[in-house]
């Protein structure tokens, strides 16, 4: 008790705290209650007899199992998503955009967002040597598109975000990364992840217009990962919608622009990653080019039923003259709160120690600090055959047992190091793990000078 070995060797700490990854649920949130109700009401509908339920919450499952192969979540759905699921999540998008129509025809539910994405470059990617698609993403990106343009081999059009301007994309830098990929590429998509991850930006308008603009510009397919949608925090930042931006900049666009924006179950204030629930938009895709999609997800058969269903609570949640409103709005508003109090202290703590330099952390859950590094530790890593800015955080994991991923996994420009934190974390734990790695920032940095 209160002791840590790891394979028989005793460590200097008492648990490992798992920083490293955006799963909210393994760090100790808790799931929203009405969200819960209604899949163990739709997992053992027994339950609907019970009175512990509240009738909204029995509405739903109702709806949902009438919805499903023999009225069960254990039945295949159709490849697309269950039809009523796909008309919810079409009319949480409609309302999310003001009122600009959203067709169920062109919703495909997906195995978390990161089906939808890999499913949709599968689908993007063609042709030999120079003509070989080029894929646009940004540094630092989320390594799943750098994984799967390797797998699908594809080639990969790096742009690099203005750390400098709080990550903000520039689109004078999307301009050289294109113009230079075309010497040995085809460039046909560009990937937008708003808000951002690893480095927590949300867009502004303005940017998300020049986007558009350039993705039009260059016949460039435009895909939109919007999956931290409601994690927004910092004062006078707001989510955009690439879709109704696109909409609202008029027919020019609205009508030529071809795009595919995801969202998810994983993140925002629900937080259930292991549902594997999730969705994508296709927009202005060409009919027979759709057909091909289609055909291409139904040979995974469907999403899973479960997830299908957390995602209509999402996309379908309690409303105001329901009884499960008031729990749930006060849960939700809860966990964004907490969110929000977090990125606040993460950057405060962060920007205290001399050798850590963090931007605001706007959105998503993640920050993404730039850390200064001796010559001396740079070479110690490079005689160890390693990342320096791996070495740092596999020397953090090994003295404070705090898991951090190494910049190095996201990409960054040549000479600056960094890591990924989640702020995930309850609070009085954050500020334990954001003192820890401040101490040891110290430690470090006099040990190698």
């Amino acid at each position: 008790i209160g002791e840590c070995w790891v394979f028989g060797v005793k460590k200097p700490f008492t648990e490992v705290i798992k920083a490293n990854i955006g799963d909210a649920h393994a760090m100790g949130q808790k799931p929203i209650t009405f969200l819960r109700q209604v899949l163990a009401l739709c997992a053992y509908p027994d339950l609907l007899d019970d009175n512990k339920f509240p009738d909204d919450s029995k509405q739903r499952a109702r709806r949902i199992l009438e919805a499903c192969g023999g009225h069960s979540i254990g039945a295949y759905s159709s490849s697309q998503g269950i039809e009523c699921i796909r008309q919810d999540v079409a009319r949480y998008i409609e309302k999310r955009d003001d009122g600009i129509s959203s067709d169920p025809d062109n919703i495909y539910l997906a195995t978390g967002a990161s089906d939808a994405i890999v499913t949709m470059l599968k689908l993007l990617v063609c042709g030999k040597g120079r003509d070989r698609t080029g894929v646009m993403i940004s540094i630092p990106q989320y390594p799943l598109y750098s994984a799967a343009l390797a797998d699908l081999a594809a080639v990969q059009i790096n742009y690099y975000l203005d750390e400098d301007k709080c990550w903000s994309l520039d689109i004078a830098e999307l301009k050289r990364a294109v113009t230079a990929a075309r010497q040995h590429c085809n460039p046909r998509v560009i990937c937008i992840i708003n808000p951002g991850n690893p480095t927590g930006q949300v867009q502004s308008r303005q940017c998300i217009e020049d986007v558009i603009r350039f993705a039009k510009e260059e016949h460039l397919f435009l895909m939109a990962d919007e999956v931290y949608q409601d994690n927004v925090y910092a004062e006078g930042c707001k989510f955009h919608s690439f879709k109704r931006v696109l909409f609202e900049m008029g027919p020019e666009y609205s009508t030529t622009v071809e795009m595919a924006s995801f969202h998810s179950t994983s993140k925002c204030y629900m937080g259930e990653c292991g549902f594997r629930g999730g969705y994508m938009e296709v927009i202005n895709m060409d009919p027979e080019v759709k057909a091909q999609l289609t055909k291409l997800v139904s040979v995974r058969l469907c999403p899973p039923v479960p997830g299908q269903a957390l995602l209509d609570l999402v996309v379908n949640p309690p409303q105001p003259d329901e009884p499960s409103y008031d729990k749930f709005m006060k849960e939700r508003t809860a966990v964004l709160a907490a969110l929000a109090e977090k990125a606040g202290l993460t950057e405060q703590i962060f920007n205290t120690v001399p050798g850590i330099t963090c931007n605001p952390v706007q959105g998503a859950m993640y920050t993404f600090p730039r850390i200064t590094l001796p010559q001396k530790a740079i070479d110690k890593a490079k005689a160890e055959g390693q990342v320096p800015d791996m070495f740092y955080c596999m020397k953090l994991l090994e003295e404070e047992g705090i898991c951090l991923v190494p910049g190095s996994g996201f990409g960054q420009r040549e000479g600056t190091f960094h890591f990924r934190m989640t702020i995930l974390p309850p609070t009085e734990k954050l500020k334990f793990v954001l003192q820890k790695i401040s101490d040891f920032h110290i430690r470090f940095t006099q040990e190698f000078s």
